[in-house]
């Protein structure tokens, strides 16, 4: 079921959200909408977490994997071409959402009943109605316009 469009996050912005979920390296990463891999790949290249990507569309799983295999990423990006309610995301110690409010909403008792304790989620410009951020930052990806231009939300279970 598709619940959200894709739209990219920037670069930036996703290296912001991972620092600010504290990601470690060994720790569990899952992508939730993967899109073309930018948030499981850096998650894996740059924080060295082993990374999970769920995404419902094959041309987005198909463009994901041939990044993740020219970069040689494939011990540590697993990229998974399925529905994202149908994938136990239980081991995640990460989870990273750029989905809309009401795609959170449909999320959310996912994570309420997968995620273990201490697991973050993070999420791009979207809150997830009824849970109470540890922190918000509003992030601009271009100083030199230098407004903020991406909300940032940091939720902890």
């Amino acid at each position: 079921m598709f619940i959200s469009p894709f739209v990219a996050s920037p670069e930036s912005v996703i290296r912001r959200l991972l620092t600010m979920a504290e990601l470690k390296p060994g720790e569990i990463f899952v992508d939730l909408g993967a899109g073309d891999g930018r948030p499981v790949i850096i998650a894996a290249k740059e924080f060295g977490a082993y990374a999970i990507g769920i995404e419902l569309r094959e041309d987005l799983v198909k463009q994901a994997m041939r990044r993740v295999i020219e970069l040689g990423l494939q011990d540590r990006v697993k990229i998974i071409h399925d529905d994202l309610f149908n994938v136990n995301i239980s081991m995640a110690d990460v989870v990273y959402l750029y989905l809309t409010t009401s795609a959170n909403e449909k999320v959310r008792p996912k994570l309420e009943a997968e995620l273990k304790k201490g697991a973050r989620v993070v999420s791009h410009d979207y809150e997830i109605i009824g849970w109470k951020p540890v922190k918000v930052e509003r992030f601009s990806e271009n100083t030199f316009l230098g407004f903020p231009t991406h909300t940032l939300y940091l939720y902890k279970r």
